[in-house]
């Protein structure tokens, strides 16, 4: 499944696109596989309890979508970053 990230996600990954195969089609399971493909990156969304930050942001075709939203191979995945500074 093809992700795209944005900001400081891109230095983890070291491209604006990558590949990752969920073992759940969810956006929990793509941000397991992301995270476990690119561990540079959790610290960028998740805290320090593991839980997802509050101000990341996940797309699913274009939409705000939640932990449990289905995620079909041929979705468009879209992840941001949580954002510091003023």
């Amino acid at each position: 499944m093809e992700v795209v990230v944005y900001g400081p996600l891109r230095s983890a990954t070291g491209s604006k696109t990558v590949e990752v195969d969920p073992g759940e089609r969810t956006v929990a399971g793509v941000l397991e596989a992301f995270c476990a493909a690119y561990p540079r990156a959790e610290r960028h969304l998740r805290d320090d309890d593991g839980e997802l930050r509050p101000s990341v942001r996940v797309a699913v075709d274009g939409e705000t979508a939640g932990m449990d939203a289905d995620c079909p191979p041929d979705a468009e995945v879209k992840l941001f970053p949580a954002m510091r500074g003023g």
